[in-house]
């Protein structure tokens, strides 16, 4: 099944998809559909359920810009300890899943532990850090399970951000979900030492 994307402004988008290409899609044309349509995010579900994710908007981008950014920023400060990734990075989920967070961070103890195939297209591991920031157009129930997705493959601190409601979701490998209202910066823990994510841009 493929989800029709839309825009901002809702006008449909273009999707190319091959003849070969079915309702559902394995690794390989996955990546041959993410190979032709690289001005639109694609993700599967473990099942194979193509799921496409149209431009965001300005305010998104720009709050996304600034998540980037200060992530970009400490991961400059800190390269030893892993590597940081931008929205437009695939994953491969132990679940079969492909995934792409708005932010992420993988431990280098972890990313040596792959083989070079391994490190393909899309890497074949879930990242430590997760970050999804919602816009207007998403259900926030749809990034709940997202978010339960990355901790049940791996991920151990993933923060859910809705500029909406100015609330933050915290979600951590083995503890319940940690929600705070208007916070002005969150903590890295000891997943990303010595990082603190300043929200007043984010929230805008």
């Amino acid at each position: 099944m493929v989800q029709t994307p839309t825009s901002p402004d809702n006008q449909t988008l273009p999707l190319n998809l091959p003849s070969s290409i079915g309702l559902y899609v394995t690794q390989e044309q996955f990546a041959v559909l993410s190979a032709v349509n690289r001005d639109v995010k694609l993700e599967k579900t473990p099942q194979g359920e193509l799921i496409v994710n149209p431009p965001t908007g300005w305010e998104t981008g720009e709050r996304n810009l600034s998540l980037t950014g200060q992530l970009d920023r400490w991961y400059e400060e800190n390269e030893d300890l892993g590597k940081a990734f931008d929205s437009s990075t695939g994953f491969i989920l132990p679940n079969g899943a492909n995934r792409s967070p708005d932010a992420s961070w993988v431990s280098q103890e972890r990313w040596d532990t792959l083989t070079p195939e391994q490190k393909g297209t899309f890497a074949n591991i879930c990242p430590d850090f997760v970050v999804e920031l919602r816009s207007s157009s998403d259900r926030v129930e749809s990034l709940q399970a997202k978010m339960v997705e990355y901790i049940d493959n791996g991920a151990r601190l993933g923060w859910l951000l809705n500029p909406q409601q100015r609330r933050v979701e915290i979600y951590r490998l083995g503890l319940t979900v940690e929600v705070l209202e208007n916070p002005d910066s969150l903590s890295g823990e000891d997943v990303l030492p010595g990082f603190v994510l300043n929200l007043r841009r984010v929230w805008g």
